[in-house]
């Protein structure tokens, strides 16, 4: 049986990317696809621009506006698909992104997971550099947590490709999150997973730097919501796997949200430095420029921070 893939794409306010997007789904070398759109309540033409390309393969749903992960989650309900690619409208794959990994998957069961490379750029994607990051190869899903934790690293949503019975198992997406909802969603799925496996060949784009993106928002609930889904993807670690290295790597993980987290939200930056001192700290740098950390030496990371953002 040839396995139907879903592509979930959920949309808002997405008029000037939606359609490169959507080609690059219709455009997919693996051809037995449904392509779900979600549009979440735009109050642009995203809506109108994804209709133009309504087909027996691609539908278009629409939904007052509850953000990206009750998109989302909308369009897990519409799935028929064995695997679920999820593509945010800004975002881009590769023409044959999807047969490569499901090359891969397919032999493995549907307790594996498989994760891909990726970039990022701002308008042209054939500019763009595909550099290797540390994430970049197999691992148990604690390991995966364990090297994103350490190095600060990330895996953007539609680098991956998902049983949808491996995603069944973890239940829906936080709907009470924003910003990182996708960390904490791809922790829960990645710890569930027997495996993931690295595939360097299937390629995905991820647009970057837009002005009023969702992972540039600094306001007081995007901002919550990066503390909460640091707190939530840290308890999913350390009720798997309580070893000195996970300990570490979430010391870490709360030093580094605090940095994030400063001076926007300077109450929840203590917090979470509260939080990874209880850990057992770390003497690891802050994150940030080497002018940063020049500053941090001479005048503390706070007024480093300001003076550097």
């Amino acid at each position: 049986m040839t396995p139907l893939i879903s592509i979930i794409i959920p949309s808002f306010n997405a008029a000037p990317w939606v359609a490169d997007c959507l080609r690059s789904a219709l455009e997919q070398t693996y051809p037995h696809t449904e392509i779900l759109v979600i549009d979440d309540g735009s109050q642009d033409e995203t809506a109108a621009i994804a209709r133009q390309f309504t087909s027996g393969k691609l539908s278009v749903h629409t939904q007052t506006h509850q953000g990206a992960a009750a998109a989302r989650n909308a369009g897990l309900r519409f799935a028929r698909g064995d695997y679920i690619q999820f593509l945010d409208a800004d975002d881009l794959l590769a023409p044959d992104k999807i047969e490569q990994q499901l090359r891969l998957l397919q032999p493995l069961g549907p307790r594996t997971l498989a994760s891909g490379a990726w970039t990022r750029f701002k308008s042209n994607p054939t500019s763009a550099a595909f550099t290797p990051h540390a994430n970049w190869r197999d691992f148990s899903g604690v390991e995966f947590l364990q090297i994103n934790f350490e190095t600060a690293s990330m895996m953007h949503p539609a680098a991956w490709l998902a049983p949808r019975a491996l995603l069944d198992q973890v239940g829906p997406w936080n709907e009470n999150l924003s910003l990182n909802d996708d960390g904490e969603y791809f922790a829960r799925v990645a710890l569930a997973a027997d495996r993931i496996i690295f595939c360097e060949n299937a390629k995905s784009f991820y647009r970057s730097a837009l002005t009023g993106s969702l992972s540039r928002r600094k306001d007081p609930r995007a901002l919550a919501s990066l503390y909460q889904s640091v707190e939530l993807t840290l308890t999913h670690l350390l009720t798997v796997d309580r070893s000195p290295r996970s300990f570490a790597a979430a010391a870490y993980a709360w030093k580094w949200a605090a940095f994030e987290l400063y001076p926007a939200a300077p109450a929840l930056s203590h917090a979470a430095l509260k939080s990874s001192n209880k850990l057992g700290g770390t003497t690891r740098p802050f994150p940030g420029s080497g002018r940063f950390q020049l500053l941090a030496r001479l005048l503390g990371w706070r007024l480093a921070r300001r003076l550097t953002l």
